[in-house]
């Protein structure tokens, strides 16, 4: 018997995680929807069943007996709620940014790290975060991991419904209404606010989620996020410096024989993927891989991969996915 309850189930990765459970064949006898009160009273078909989403609670919360819960509600709702429900003894996959640093907390990308369940809360890095790690794991495996600079170029909708919305504003002639400036027809330097050193939140979490997963405090990492007015996928140009040098070909081999990983990356006939490439897609998208002879040791990496699916939803389902085979076993 394998109960799952979902918070945030009517958002744009809530629905993503909804329609991933069933194409994937997860494994439950019941589920339980929630969300805020705005919503409740929303029907969802599932497997041929209907669910009526209900107004999450502190009560209700207390009272559940959920096996796993999976949460996309925002951070001051996963604060509030993810400790109600793991004192009912739930295993909680979070998809917000509040636990992601507690030093208590896993941050859990399945190919690249385990859960170790010190406590029953599970995080779900950043969408970028995700997608360059994936990568990252072969080449820090095989060869050593000095150094990562990232730029990102961020799709609207990893801003949620607010995101795209904006983009249809503009394309309308419209204000936006999410973003500070205009995103159709433009790049947006900024993703969520600026911290005292210049860097961005979204930066300062894709620097030291890198760190947080791969298991290195110490290594260097920087990076520019950037929103771009794409409506799926992110992006992600990465400059890599290695403990050794390696050749193209090695490189080449290690990321196409790590798991999720699709390389795409010939020059030769202009092979290289895009975000239309990853969209609605579940794999980590990489090309445009070569030297960098600005540096010793360095190299090239693009990066692209559906944030709502590999970035979000289909991150966490693959998370509960390995604890119910765990249970099992």
């Amino acid at each position: 018997m394998v109960s799952i309850a979902l918070v945030g189930a009517t958002g744009l990765v809530g629905q993503t995680m909804l329609q991933l459970l069933d194409e994937e064949a997860i494994p439950f006898n019941s589920l339980t929807l929630y969300s805020s009160a705005r919503s409740a009273g929303k029907e969802v078909t599932l497997k041929g069943n209907s669910y009526v989403v209900e107004e999450l609670t502190e009560e209700n919360a207390a009272d559940s007996h959920f096996d796993y819960v999976l949460m996309s509600a925002g951070g001051d709702t996963s604060l509030r709620y993810a400790p109600i429900f793991e004192e009912t003894g739930a295993v909680i996959i979070d998809n917000s940014s509040a636990w992601r640093m507690d030093p208590s907390i896993d941050l859990v990308v399945p190919e690249v790290n385990r859960a170790s369940l010190k406590r029953h809360i599970i995080a779900n890095p950043n969408c970028s975060t995700i997608q360059s790690v994936v990568p990252l794991k072969p080449l820090a495996d095989l060869f050593g991991l000095k150094r990562v600079a990232y730029t990102t170029y961020q799709s609207v909708s990893g801003s949620g419904w607010k995101g795209i919305e904006d983009l249809d504003r503009g394309e309308k002639g419209e204000k936006p209404q999410n973003y500070n400036k205009a995103i159709y027809h433009n790049v947006i330097p900024q993703i969520d606010v600026f911290l005292e050193d210049g860097y961005t939140k979204e930066e300062d979490k894709m620097i030291r989620e890198t760190r947080k997963i791969l298991g290195d405090p110490t290594l260097n990492v920087t990076a520019t996020c950037v929103r771009v007015p794409v409506p799926h996928s992110h992006a992600v140009a990465m400059n890599v410096t290695l403990d050794k040098e390696v050749s193209i070909d090695e490189l080449r081999q290690a990321l196409e024989n790590f798991p999720s990983i699709v390389v795409m990356d010939d020059p030769s006939k202009e092979i290289y993927p895009t975000p239309l490439d990853a969209a609605h897609k579940k794999g980590v998208y990489v090309g445009r891989i070569r030297k960098d002879p600005s540096l010793p040791n360095t190299y090239h990496l693009w990066s692209v991969s559906d944030n709502i699916l590999k970035g979000a939803a289909w991150n966490a389902v693959q998370i509960l996915d390995q604890l119910i085979k765990g249970k099992e076993v």
